[in-house]
């Protein structure tokens, strides 16, 4: 789980605005915001688990954010084993 961007973050930080190529962004139309829609994030929940050590120091190497990768792993997990479930 290496999300390392490879990214050139100073160079597009130099971009003025126009010389941002936008071209391939379709423009937002009435169609567009027919069919979307406003939703309110889920709050997050703090919850004790069990965990052994080995499985903690890995999340934990990854970075500072380890919790939230952790929770995105959960959440991956039983996405994937829903499916079996209904």
């Amino acid at each position: 789980m290496n999300n390392t961007s490879k990214t050139n973050w100073e160079k597009l930080d130099s971009l003025s605005e126009e010389e941002i190529d936008t071209s391939d962004i379709p423009p937002l139309t009435e169609e567009f915001f027919s069919k979307s829609r406003w939703w309110k994030p889920v709050s997050s929940l703090s919850v004790l688990v069990k965990i052994d050590p080995q499985t903690l120091a890995w999340f934990q190497s990854q970075g500072e954010d380890y919790e939230q990768k952790m929770a995105a792993a959960l959440r991956i997990y039983a996405q994937a084993h829903q499916v079996e479930s209904e």
